[in-house]
């Protein structure tokens, strides 16, 4: 009892005013004016609303897939909403050279970066442990590896302009699409995600859900697990860690 009314008791009670209290923050179209942007697995569904967000903030943009046609619309379409500057370079994320090289080619056009936008992913079967080893490879590869690279790749303009990375994890239309009949549960509306990632991400928040239910939000971020990440860090020397 005494360790509760010492310790987790005010971790509890910080915990919740940090949530309350960030959640009151305003966010306002112009943080975005003029920021260059990158954005993953933009010719369709989520990532494409966000580029076209983004657009209309008056931001630079710059995005990749692997349609170079559907890439071609996207610009075009994000010119006309009324970006900053909008660039496409097509290609796909198995190929780790090329997202090594999308990253600094974007920082080129766009005369650096404020915000990597990692939204793209690889369709998987959901069997694709049996014996397959050329899907697991890709799905590696994809969905892990090249999102290691990127982020390295841009951490240097990152660091620069006191930037950001962002990282999604979707079940909006196009997702909910490739699960059809195995996964049972509305679509969120593409647009409206979009929205609220951008939102949080000029906003600098660690996690942003979208979702019709308040368990969501509650469940998810909860203070308890705020907590047993503060008491499993309190272990590490990151001094030590670190330095070696």
């Amino acid at each position: 009892m005494a360790f509760m009314t010492k310790y987790l008791l005010p971790i509890l009670v910080v915990s919740l005013a940090y949530y309350y209290y960030s959640a009151n923050e305003e966010f306002r179209p112009e943080m975005l004016q003029g920021k260059k942007v990158i954005v993953t697995g933009a010719s369709k569904g989520i990532g494409r609303e966000m580029a076209y967000h983004l657009a209309k903030m008056g931001a630079h943009v710059a995005v990749t897939a692997r349609s170079e046609e559907g890439l071609q619309k996207v610009v075009s379409r994000c010119l006309e909403l009324g970006a900053a500057s909008a660039h496409y370079i097509a290609g796909t994320m198995e190929n780790l050279t090329f997202a090594e090289q999308f990253v600094t080619k974007a920082g080129e056009l766009m005369g650096g970066l404020d915000m990597l936008i990692l939204n793209h992913i690889t369709n998987t079967p959901l069997g694709f442990f049996h014996n397959n080893t050329h899907i697991v490879r890709k799905t590696m590869e994809v969905n892990f590896l090249s999102y290691v690279v990127l982020s390295v790749a841009a951490l240097p303009m990152l660091k620069q302009s006191n930037g950001s990375i962002v990282v999604i994890s979707s079940l909006a239309e196009t997702a909910m699409r490739a699960t059809s009949g195995v996964f049972i549960a509305e679509a969120a509306p593409k647009e409206d995600c979009a929205l609220e990632i951008i939102k949080g991400a000029a906003l600098r928040k660690e996690e942003v859900y979208y979702d019709k239910s308040i368990w969501t939000s509650l469940l998810l971020g909860n203070p308890g697990r705020r907590i047993m990440e503060f008491l499993a860090l309190r272990k590490y020397n990151f001094d030590k860690f670190i330095n070696n």
